[in-house]
């Protein structure tokens, strides 16, 4: 089952996040500088990091809980594995080094969020930040404002937008942008499909796996399609993606890449368009990009559905 947004907020909340996320980067002045400083960030909002050493997330939360017995405060209680915790008595963030470089750097941004937006710090002692509230299965108010505020400073408001639209209408687009910008291709890639106005959506796929009898199967873990897309096609739901699937051609088996491949899609009025679609194995995840021929501006080779 394709996971729950994890980012709307109504246009009231988000300008409101968005903004204090812009007087931050002004702040650390970190408009110019790729990718994202996170040391300026975080010197400008006053919260420091705690030694990577340090996170041991057994130890820190039975410290927590212990602190929070004794002063009378609230913890948000983490569902899974912690990733990340903002002590705000400290004003300090624990990440576990044990992630990977470019989804710490969005887990240390949306702990600067919890300590930076005042009403976070307010309402809750301590943030622990956890695989479910991240991914997310958890519609939480809190997770989702920190989520845009982390995306708003990781991609500097438009600047990744505004790169996107300059190069290539392709899956390499975002896998290119994504160091740059110091993002996962998970990341860029939704972010790519979000801020688009082309008609496009991206699938992004649990790793795919071999089921007795069914052959190939990649589980949905979420669809990022752009507002032009959902204008067009309506937004996708779809669990998972097997070989009788329109995407199950695309699916990248055996090779890092699919190259753009047609396949055909109804809008929401029954009309057929011919759409291409290109993959990629990230190895934690699989990235499809799909949109109309239309939407491209100039012509480009797209191998049939059954061609390898």
């Amino acid at each position: 089952m394709t996971k729950p947004d994890d980012s709307t907020l109504t246009p009231a909340d988000l300008r409101i996040v968005e903004e204090r996320a812009r007087q931050l980067m002004d702040r650390a002045g970190g408009w110019n500088t790729f990718p994202v400083p996170l040391e300026e960030i975080m010197a400008a909002a006053k919260v420091k990091l705690a030694p990577t050493s340090a996170f041991d997330p057994v130890a820190i939360l039975a410290y927590l809980k212990g602190k929070a017995t004794e002063v009378g405060t609230t913890i948000k209680s983490a569902i899974a594995k912690v990733f990340g915790i903002y002590d705000s008595a400290e004003s300090l963030i624990h990440i576990d080094d044990q992630v990977v470089k470019a989804k710490r750097t969005f887990l240390t941004l949306h702990e600067t969020a919890h300590h930076d937006l005042p009403v976070h710090r307010k309402m809750f002692r301590f943030f622990q930040d956890c695989e479910k509230t991240l991914a997310p299965e958890v519609s939480d108010q809190f997770e989702r404002e920190a989520n845009n505020f982390a995306r708003f400073i990781l991609f500097k408001g438009n600047t990744y937008a505004n790169h996107a639209a300059d190069g290539a209408f392709s899956l390499k687009t975002p896998i290119k942008l994504a160091p740059h910008f110091g993002a996962s291709i998970y990341a860029a890639a939704r972010e790519f499909a979000r801020t688009n106005h082309r008609a496009c959506a991206v699938y992004v796929l649990e790793p795919i796996e071999y089921v007795a009898g069914a052959g190939a199967r990649a589980m949905v873990r979420r669809i990022e399609p752009s507002p032009s897309f959902v204008t067009q096609f309506g937004r996708p739901t779809c669990a998972a993606v097997t070989p009788d699937h329109f995407l199950g051609p695309i699916l990248p088996i055996g090779r890092k890449m699919t190259r753009p491949t047609g396949f055909s899609l109804t809008d929401k009025n029954g009309n057929a368009h011919e759409c291409v679609g290109e993959a990629f194995d990230t190895t934690h995840n699989v990235i499809i990009l799909l949109y109309p021929l239309k939407a491209l501006q100039k012509s480009i080779v797209v191998l049939p559905a059954n061609a390898s």
